[in-house]
Formats: C-alpha cells, sequence, structure tokens
C-alpha cells in the first residue's frame, strides 16, 4: 500500500468504508495516523475489523475507533476522509467540518499529499462524461506494452492508496470522476486528459455548470508546463481549453478534435467513433510521457478492451448478446446503439435524466426495446412512438423475451442508459447478471 510519514500522530476521520474507504483506513494506520472510521453497514464495519486486525499485527501500534464522525468533535481533526459517494451538497458532514475547520478530502488528496515520499514517478489523471474508463485503462495498457512500471486506480475501482508503490520511473494512470476532484485540492497531474463533458450528476451540483466547474479544477491544480489534453468535441470542454490558453498555458494544450478519421481496423476492441475519441486522446498523453509511436501503435492493437463495456458475452444460434452494463447515462448508451445494425436493446434502471436525446439518432438500428427497472415504464413510454417495446421489469426477463424474438444475425444489447443502484449495487453486478442470464437460457 502507498503510505506517508506525514499522516503519523494525525487524526482522520473517515466516513464510508467501502473499497476506498477500507484502503485510506489501512493507509492511514500504517501511517500512524488515529482513524475515527464510519459505515452506516454494520457488517462492513466488521468487514475493515477482519482487515484492521491482520495488519496490525506487524505494527507497534494501531489507533482505530468506530464513530460516526456527525456525533463528535472534529477540532484538531487533519481531515474528514469521505466516500465520492457522499453527496456533499446534501450531506451534513460537510457543514460539520467547515465549522470545524476541517477540510474534507478524498483518498485521491491523501495520495497526492503522499506523493513527495514516493520514489520519483508521473501522474496521468483522465475525467469526462464518458470513455474515461476506457481511456484510462489504455493508457495504462500501453504504458505496460512500452515497459514502463505502471499503476491503475481511482474511479476505474482500484484504490490508488492499496496499491504497491512504483519503482522509480513509474507513471501512477487515475480515472477521476467529478465526486473524486471535487475532494481533490492538491493533486498536480504531469498530464491530465478532459474527454467530453454531457449532463450527468446534476443532482449533486448547481446546475451544469457547476458539474463543468469540477471537470475544470483538474487543470487549475496543474503545473505550468504539464501537458492537458482535452477533447472539444463540446462547447464545455472547448471553454475549458480556452481558459487555459488564456491563463498563460497555451503550449501545454493538446486539442482533440471530433470526427478525426483514423484507421481503427487494427484495434480490435477500439471500434467506433467514440473509441477513436479514445485512442486519440490516449495518443496524445502517451506522446506526452515520451512514449515512442511504435510502442503507442503496438499497445493499441493489442488492448484487450474492458468488461461491461461493448463485450461481446455469447453467440447462441447466430445472435450475439454484448455486455454494455457501463454504459450508465444515454449519451454513453449512443456509440453501442450505433455500432450493431439490428439490436434487441435492453434498457432502464435508475434514470439520470427523464428523456433519451442522445440515443435517437439511432433508433432505425432497434428491432425492439425490453425496459427494465425503476424507469421501465417512463422509457416504454418514450419509445413506443418509435419502436416495438415492452416493460419487462427485470433483467432476467428482458433477457429471456430478447431471447426468444432474436434471429440469427441480430445483437441483444445490455445498455442501459441508466444507473444501477435500483435493482443491483453497482454496474458491475448488473454485468455480471446479464451474463448469468444469458448463459442460463435453454
Amino acid at each position: 500500500m502507498i503510505t506517508s510519514p506525514s499522516w503519523r500522530g494525525k487524526r482522520y476521520a473517515v466516513l464510508g468504508l467501502a473499497r476506498s474507504g477500507a484502503a485510506t483506513v489501512e493507509a492511514l494506520l500504517a501511517s500512524g495516523a488515529e482513524v475515527t472510521a464510519w459505515d452506516a453497514n454494520e457488517a462492513t464495519r466488521e468487514d475493515l475489523v477482519d482487515v484492521v486486525q491482520e495488519l496490525s499485527a506487524g505494527l507497534d501500534r494501531v489507533s482505530l475507533q468506530f464513530a460516526d464522525p456527525l456525533t463528535i468533535n472534529l477540532t484538531g481533526f487533519a481531515g474528514v476522509v469521505v466516500s465520492p459517494g457522499v453527496p456533499l451538497n446534501r450531506h451534513p458532514i460537510a457543514a460539520k467540518a467547515r465549522d470545524a475547520g476541517v477540510p474534507v478530502i478524498g483518498d485521491i488528496e491523501l495520495f497526492a499529499q503522499a506523493r513527495g515520499d514516493l520514489p520519483s514517478h508521473r501522474v496521468v489523471g483522465i475525467t469526462g462524461t464518458n470513455g474515461k474508463s476506457t481511456t484510462t485503462a489504455l493508457i495504462h495498457h500501453i504504458c505496460e506494452a512500452a515497459g514502463l512500471p505502471a499503476r491503475l486506480g481511482g474511479n476505474i475501482g482500484l484504490p490508488i492508496l492499496g496499491q504497491a508503490p512504483l519503482p522509480e520511473g513509474g507513471v501512477y494512470v487515475l480515472e477521476l470522476s467529478s465526486y473524486q476532484i471535487d475532494l481533490t485540492h492538491s493533486l498536480d497531474c504531469d498530464v491530465a486528459v478532459l474527454l467530453n463533458i454531457t449532463p450527468d450528476h446534476l443532482d449533486r451540483y448547481d446546475g451544469f455548470d457547476g458539474y463543468a466547474a469540477s471537470k475544470a479544477r483538474l487543470f487549475a491544480m496543474q503545473s505550468a508546463g504539464h501537458a492537458a489534453i482535452i477533447g472539444i468535441g463540446d462547447e464545455p470542454s472547448a471553454a475549458i481549453a480556452r481558459q487555459i490558453a488564456r491563463g498563460g498555458r497555451a503550449g501545454d494544450v493538446t486539442k482533440i478534435a471530433p470526427g478525426v478519421c483514423m484507421d481503427q481496423s487494427r484495434w480490435p476492441a477500439l471500434q467506433g467513433p467514440h473509441n477513436a475519441q479514445n485512442a486519440l486522446a490516449a495518443i496524445a498523453a502517451c506522446e506526452a510521457l515520451g512514449i515512442g509511436n511504435a510502442a503507442i501503435d503496438a499497445g493499441l492493437a493489442s488492448f484487450p478492451g474492458l468488461p461491461h463495456r461493448m463485450e461481446r458475452i455469447a453467440v447462441r444460434g447466430g445472435v450475439t448478446f454484448v455486455n454494455d452494463s457501463k454504459a450508465t447515462n444515454p449519451t454513453s448508451t449512443a456509440p453501442a446503439l450505433a455500432a450493431f445494425d439490428r439490436i434487441h436493446w435492453i434498457l432502464g434502471g435508475k434514470a439520470k435524466t427523464d428523456e433519451l436525446d442522445a440515443c435517437v439518432p439511432h433508433f432505425g438500428h432497434v428491432a425492439r426495446a425490453y425496459t427494465i427497472g425503476e424507469a421501465g415504464a417512463m422509457f416504454a413510454r418514450l419509445l413506443a412512438p418509435h419502436m416495438p417495446v415492452e416493460d419487462s421489469g427485470t433483467l432476467d426477463a428482458a433477457v429471456a423475451a430478447a431471447a426468444a424474438r432474436a434471429q440469427p444475425g441480430e445483437t441483444v444489447l445490455l445498455s442501459p442508459a441508466c444507473a444501477s443502484f435500483d435493482q443491483f449495487t453497482d454496474y458491475e453486478a448488473r454485468g455480471r447478471a446479464f451474463r448469468a442470464a444469458v448463459e442460463a437460457l435453454a
């Protein structure tokens, strides 16, 4: 794990003990910090006790207690470390910490604070509404294929504090959600990438402008001379590129324009115009790291792709089943609809918007839609004027219905355009359930 002597003897409260929270507690304790930890889920707290007991065997002293930070005096704490899932615009911890003069931070900020104690390295940070997981994994893959020591972390599901420190010359490749950027104050990325900004997570921000401003903070934390790679296919992202240039960093900015024609035939896992954009951003980032063109080309060709992102999981009777569970908003779903000619489309879950406008240009590819979850009825009403549709309710029912109707040469596509939290713990669980339902077909 990543530790830092700068945390020794300081007090921290950690709110939320899932993957990143548990890794944070371990890293702080291993560094000699005093930790007050809390999660509303008792089983999650118990799991952490087991982990800390193993950790404590190799330490002289471990100072851990469980208490809700809302119920204790926070005066004198060095920070309140919250999970990115904690809505700071609504949760009372933000006001309580502010009143006590204590910063509210995340695990990425702790990583930023620890950088001075790590062997010489570089950091690539990738954000954007859509495509950031693929681009993050692609940059990491190219680095490793080129022989650079690399670590993958952040929003992609791997807590960075839980990773082993890299040797000198390594590259930390971090996927950063807007929530994580909100909790970070000193991460100076050697290379920062913004892919796009489209409406998402608006329940956490003061409108779309507030969401875009969160993305811009990644570049505000950068030093002059560090690379800023920005997709300019939408006006908010283009405005951030102009703002950086006007701030005296024009030479740092690389703009990724939409619609660039590329030969993607040699990149099996990077098909479609959205992946052309992702690839261009990854190429620019790797060039900024000094990786040669031949090594970049080899990495693009050998990239295996991501689970739950346009993942072909089976072909049955000539029907292809594709798991795109990671598409949690309409803009992310649109490229999947564009990629296949005749689709049986499974969508729905916990809606982030009440429209499917980004998907409309590709409705002609849909043979039939099958809606599920909390948004099922609403989406069925939206789609009924455009295509045959049935409100299946559950994923299992939708898979069975789609498989019964699909003909050879057609595609059964799970691309929900929604979050998963109405019926599943996360998009990965939803993707696994889709695979299980397909495997269970007679």
